[in-house]
């Protein structure tokens, strides 16, 4: 089977907030139409989409009333079938998101299944009677509250690990895999190339007489004993297909990454979230434990080394805040550099590097300034409890304000006029106010941008086997602040050292380094001997 993904960058699109082409507000199927050719200028090879299905939205698509439908907001099959096919000119693939672990309440499936318990699709749910004229347990939801809500018709509680209009699939139900595995080879009909297979860690229940834990409400759903067995029907099917296939992999450790990525693996890649997860411990006051963010990617390295696996590389997705607002410094006099600094750091590693959209040019954090401008519900959630625990307006909307996920779903910046070039027409959130200084237009145009060298550190990755087969090995400075690994294999060898602080750090172990192998820099020049805050450098080696 082709693993053309090993050599790929991928470029993730949350369609609402991409590009809107018809001035409703919303960005569409034609908006990622029209800006292909941008992405392919900028080295991208394929490209997520986040999920397009006909759904009710309350959590923003990933609540799918019909998995063959596209949603009005974003277009027609019509629109999709364009893109496709231009995408397939622009030499760009398609990876669909796969929503699997739950449907929206306002599914045909559920519709059905909540009539009775004896029909054709009365299994296709996790139901229960009630315990005690309650909940079935104690479990808590990933959004908040009880992981059951009671259904008047049918009389019983369904089980939701999100929120309770996104009722989960019975992944014991042979009847229900079967018409998910027909919906996905209808898709792979469609002309796509793989998916990314949201929350697939969660299909597996534990019993239900296990207490939830107050510190890891998902923990009785989360990565439990026996998905495999789920997860090796799902796989077969992909391989079957070729389908690229990136799991949402949440509670994996990586002593577990070879059984879920290498040879015989369910998917090719997943998304870990040992250091993305970093920032929840964060305040507004401390920097990121960069330690512990050095040491996850280590452990995720050396996990599938040696041919064991594959890593899906990230630093942003449309679930977490900006990276520079949160790993880097977004200051005025930081936010460039700090910016490359966690690009250098990420893109060059062992794995398919990932790039949400806006992280190219350098997008933070937006400050949110009351709820109703927060569309996520996880985060209008939070809020009222915090309210509710005796925090003041001002105090909740400081702490929602930094952890929303809208964070990253503001427009995306393409220029400075009055919408940021995203639309012409009020869009249904907000623009960053940063879009007259922080946008595509004025990135393209300075040489020493966020943007230009992210098109640098693509170009090498192209250009060196190292960075893609090539060997990793962590190089141990005994500088907590500094990372710094080396890629190698038969053709050539490089050194990645990156000061992750805002303090300038002693460097010497790498003095003797001619002049000359020095190949990437976000600095115009340097010093052997220090590292400047965020200072990032990339070297081509004969020997260390």
């Amino acid at each position: 089977m082709s693993k053309w993904w090993k050599e790929a960058i991928g470029y993730q699109i949350y369609p609402r907030s991409f590009k809107d082409t018809n001035q409703d507000g919303l960005g569409d199927l034609n908006g990622i139409r029209e800006k292909l050719p941008y992405l392919k200028d900028l080295g991208i090879d394929f490209i997520w989409i986040t999920p397009i299905y006909a759904s009710p939205n309350v959590d923003n698509g990933y609540d799918i009333s019909d998995y063959c439908a596209i949603s009005e907001d974003f277009g027609t099959m019509e629109d999709f079938q364009e893109l496709v096919k231009e995408a397939k000119v622009q030499d760009i693939k398609i990876i669909m998101d796969l929503v699997i672990n739950h449907t929206s309440d306002q599914h045909a499936w559920f519709q059905q299944s909540r009539e009775s318990d004896d029909n054709e699709y009365s299994d296709f749910y996790i139901w229960h009677e009630p315990v005690d004229g309650k909940e079935p347990n104690d479990w808590q939801s990933i959004f908040g509250g009880s992981v059951w809500a009671y259904d008047e018709k049918r009389e019983a509680y369904y089980f939701h690990a999100f929120a309770k209009e996104q009722p989960d699939l019975n992944w014991d139900s042979p009847a229900m895999k079967q018409k998910v595995f027909e919906m996905i080879e209808w898709w792979v009909a469609q002309g796509i190339d793989g998916f990314r297979i949201d929350a697939i860690s969660h299909i597996k229940k534990d019993s239900w007489d296990k207490e939830s834990n107050p510190e890891n409400a998902s923990e009785n759903y989360q990565n439990v004993e026996g998905i495999d067995v789920y997860l090796k029907e799902l796989s077969k099917l992909l391989k079957k297909n070729q389908m690229m296939s990136v799991g949402e992999a949440s509670g994996v450790t990586a002593e577990e990454a070879e059984v879920w990525v290498g040879e015989d693996g369910y998917f090719d890649m997943i998304f870990e979230f040992e250091h993305i997860n970093l920032w929840r411990s964060k305040t507004n006051d401390d920097e990121i434990d960069v330690q512990s963010f050095k040491e996850a990617l280590i452990r995720w390295q050396e996990a599938v080394a040696d041919g064991k696996g594959w890593n899906a590389l990230y630093m942003e997705n449309h679930d977490v805040p900006r990276s520079i607002s949160v790993f880097g410094n977004d200051s005025e006099i930081y936010r460039t550099i700090s910016g490359k600094a966690l690009a250098m750091v990420y893109m060059m590693l062992q794995g398919t590097p990932f790039i949400y959209q806006g992280q190219e040019i350098g997008m933070i954090n937006k400050e949110f300034m009351g709820i109703e401008e927060i569309n996520a519900v996880d985060s209008r959630n939070l809020y009222f409890q915090l309210i509710e625990a005796g925090y003041s307006t001002r105090e909740a909307m400081a702490v929602v304000s930094e952890t929303t996920r809208d964070n990253a779903r503001t427009p995306m910046q393409w220029d400075g006029s009055e919408y940021a070039g995203f639309s012409k027409v009020e869009p249904w959130l907000a623009a960053h106010n940063s879009k007259d200084w922080l946008n595509v237009k004025e990135e393209q145009n300075h040489p020493t941008s966020i943007y230009h060298f992210y098109k640098q550190l693509i170009a090498l990755r192209k250009e060196h086997s190292a960075f893609v087969e090539g060997a990793f090995q962590h190089i141990d400075l005994d500088e907590e602040a500094i990372f710094c690994y080396e890629r190698k294999d038969q053709e050539a060898a490089f050194v990645v050292v990156v000061n992750l602080s805002q303090q300038a750090k002693e460097f010497v172990s790498l003095k003797e380094l001619p002049n000359n192998s020095m190949l990437l820099s976000n600095y115009p020049d340097y010093d052997f001997e220090t590292l400047r805050p965020y200072e990032a450098r990339l070297y081509q080696i004969s020997e260390i």
